[in-house]
């Protein structure tokens, strides 16, 4: 049975940008097993990892994306834009408010603030 989700990868392109892109979110790093070489990075999101794989050549998947619950959908969008950060508008979809925006390597992210 499964009881939740442990982590999450992603490629990037640029470890370095995208690691400044997630801390800029709120991620901290997480300790990275040294028999997995330097070719990423784990951060923590909240008690779930996001693992983060440098690859030369990201693949375009437009919808996939990676989804992180905030608090105040409003308040991390202003936070961010003030960052220097391209956020959409939030937008209501009955379970919650969302936003997206894109990490350094194109992946698509979202922030989401749950109503219901």
């Amino acid at each position: 049975m499964i009881t939740r989700i442990q982590h999450a990868a992603i490629e990037v392109d640029d470890l370095a940008a995208a690691v400044g892109f997630y801390e800029a979110l709120g991620l901290a790093r997480a300790p990275l097993p040294d028999a997995l070489g330097a070719n990423g990075a784990w951060l923590d999101a909240g008690g779930v990892q996001l693992h983060l794989v440098e690859v030369a050549e990201v693949p375009s998947c437009a919808s996939n994306h990676v989804a992180f619950e905030v608090a105040d959908c409003a308040a991390e969008v202003g936070r961010l834009r003030a960052a220097g950060f391209e956020v959409s508008d939030p937008f209501d979809v009955g379970a919650g408010i969302q936003t997206f925006l894109r990490d350094p390597a194109g992946n698509l992210v979202e922030l989401n603030q749950p109503t219901g």
